[in-house]
């Protein structure tokens, strides 16, 4: 990592401006970054950091302002241009082509050709050198990338931009999807760039992160830059959350809410597995208790709460609600019993992104909007906004576009969808991710207040510290197995990942 004093900027931001009609996106950003650095750009979701990469990497034109290149200012007229400068963005939704090879995607649209005829031989040549170089040599060139693990199609990317003269890498929530070993790589890696002079704008809402990879932070709120170029190892987490939210969050879990002793049973899972993903999954969840499941990536953690939800048809094993054994593999049983999902990907399994917001909360609900088999839209509206106000969702318009919102407002859609149904059991997979900590605090209240007005929750997260903190028992899974259920105030972080890693080599 790189000191404070790191002579003249790689690249540099000056007061950048971008509007899109009355919208202003970005209202004045400022920072740079040097040769060799880690710059984190931090901001809530709706601060303008997408708006603000994609100035970077050619996609939009900045209004006002300027952007300097080495010193001299420049235009960044398309991706092209970005590229050609030396510029590479690797997007949270990986932009990479599940049918072609690895090598076909790290070489497109620059591939290498003699006389008009690809040679595939010199691209999985060259391709082999990128992957090592990224300490992934044992990847074959000629696999298809749609066979890839998330964090080796992050890999496959990153080669990709490093197969040009890039000197500078965007990375747009890299650790989204990987869990606590695929990120200490990743973090390896972005080490190995770094030590060569390549710099890396890393944005992450993980704050426990930039720690660990960082060197200086900026923040931007509203467009507006809120500070620039603090150093991470010099500035405190309740000073970076005032600079992001405008406001000190000084317990980002809210209380937990006693499970009173003679609560209901209200979920029992019994024997429950899928052949060939996990087996023997026993658990029962009470009125108002939250349950974490606690686990490493493909350890099984998300296809337990898909087959309890009837997502995915289990091969033994029942599920119950209330003492009603449930129908294997039907999530309209799971439904109609009072059983609510809100998925890992809500933008691909959870929302309907083009319809509006009152459409997705009353998704599981159209029977008590129907008369004569028309739905009755003044009622589905009226039941929306109740609960827009409730969850504070924003903005407060029951006819705006689902994919318009923010992460943290569309979950508080599967929430409010959830809420008009009068669930009983709240199935959670990654209920923060791609959340900001602003809107992450609401979420944790929310859930809280579900559980103590005697909603069962089940919450799956590749965090441990939200399991920890959410919940009032804890299931630690490896392999597709239960390895122990522990009270979540007994164990800590470092606790869990001990139980995982031994039950992950057993």
């Amino acid at each position: 990592m790189i000191s404070a004093d790191h002579g003249q900027p790689l690249l540099e931001v000056r007061g950048v401006t971008k509007s899109f009609g009355p919208v202003r996106a970005l209202r004045g950003v400022d920072f740079s970054i040097a040769p060799g650095e880690v710059h984190v750009i931090l901001g809530q979701n709706g601060a303008g950091k997408s708006t603000l990469i994609k100035t970077l990497a050619g996609v939009y034109t900045p209004d006002g302002g300027e952007i300097l290149w080495r010193g001299e200012p420049i235009t960044i007229a398309d991706p092209v241009a970005a590229l050609d400068l030396g510029i590479a963005t690797m997007y949270q939704e990986l932009d990479v082509v599940d049918g072609l090879t690895i090598a076909e995607n790290i070489f497109l649209g620059h591939e290498h050709a003699t006389a008009g005829i690809l040679n595939r031989r010199r691209a999985n040549q060259v391709a082999r050198e990128l992957l090592t170089r990224l300490g992934h040599g044992d990847l074959s060139p000629s696999r298809e990338v749609g066979s890839l693990s998330p964090a080796n199609k992050q890999i496959v990317s990153m080669a990709r931009a490093l197969s040009r003269d890039t000197r500078l890498i965007i990375m747009d929530e890299p650790s989204a999807v990987l869990d606590s070993e695929e990120v200490k790589n990743l973090f390896r890696v972005v080490n190995e760039l770094t030590s060569s002079g390549i710099s890396v704008v890393y944005i992450s809402h993980r704050l426990e992160e930039i720690r660990q990879i960082g060197d200086r932070i900026s923040v931007i709120k509203d467009g507006r830059s809120t500070a620039s170029g603090l150093s991470v190892k010099d500035t405190p987490t309740s000073e970076l959350i005032r600079l992001m939210t405008g406001r000190d969050l000084e317990n980002v879990f809210p209380p937990a809410v006693p499970v009173p002793d003679d609560a209901a049973e209200v979920l029992a899972v019994s024997g429950l597995g899928v052949a060939g993903i996990f087996e023997g999954v026993d658990f029962t969840v009470r009125a108002g208790e939250i349950v974490g499941l606690a686990g490493l990536v493909g350890s099984g953690r998300s296809e337990i709460l898909e087959a309890v939800y009837g997502a995915l048809k289990p091969t033994s094993g029942t599920v119950s609600l209330s003492g009603e054994r449930l129908k294997p593999g039907s999530v309209r049983d799971a439904v109609n019993h009072g059983m609510g999902l809100s998925p890992e990907e809500r933008k691909s399994q959870g929302l309907l992104l083009d319809e509006p917001i009152f459409k997705n909360v009353t998704l599981s609900s159209f029977a008590r909007f129907a008369r004569l088999s028309f739905l009755r839209e003044g009622a589905e509206r009226s039941a929306a906004r109740e609960q827009i106000e409730a969850l504070e969702l924003r903005p407060a318009d029951p006819d705006r576009d689902a994919g318009t919102l923010s992460g943290g407002n569309q979950q508080k859609i599967l929430l409010a969808r959830w809420l008009v149904h009068g669930t009983k059991v709240l199935l959670l997979d990654e209920p923060t991710r791609g959340v900001d900590v602003g809107a992450r605090s609401e979420i944790y209240a929310l859930i809280r207040r579900l559980s103590a007005a005697g909603t069962a929750i089940v919450v799956v997260s590749s965090e441990i510290e939200e399991v920890l903190g959410l919940a009032d028992r804890l299931l630690v899974i490896a392999d597709g197995r239960v390895l122990t259920t522990v009270n979540a105030n007994d164990i800590d972080e470092h606790g869990v990942l001990d139980l995982v890693m031994e039950g992950s080599a057993a």
